[in-house]
């Protein structure tokens, strides 16, 4: 089991009766177990964001490459090409 490291937090009266009234609520047994399930639901946002900019900025970086080594096609042409196969796709389903 990790090794878990103590924290203290000081909340405002309404926060603290705010995090008092779900613990007594919820299916928590204590405030700390509230929190830790608020910062680990945070935590796993903020990890899924990252994740996601990271695979964003990799996308550009491959089309900033393709571009430059002219592996790419004005943006018209794309879209004739697209709205083509997306339209033999629909004949092919009637």
């Amino acid at each position: 089991m990790k090794s878990s490291g103590q924290m203290t937090l000081t909340l405002t009266d309404d926060l603290e009766q705010f995090v008092r009234e779900q613990t007594r609520k919820g299916s928590f047994a204590s405030n700390s177990e509230y929190v830790r399930a608020l910062v680990r639901e945070r935590y796993m946002q903020e990890r899924q964001r990252d994740e996601r900019r990271r695979a964003l900025n990799e996308a550009i970086a491959r089309g900033l490459s393709d571009a430059e080594a002219g592996r790419a096609r004005p943006v018209d042409e794309a879209f004739a090409q697209l709205k083509a196969k997306l339209a033999a796709e629909r004949s092919n389903r009637a």
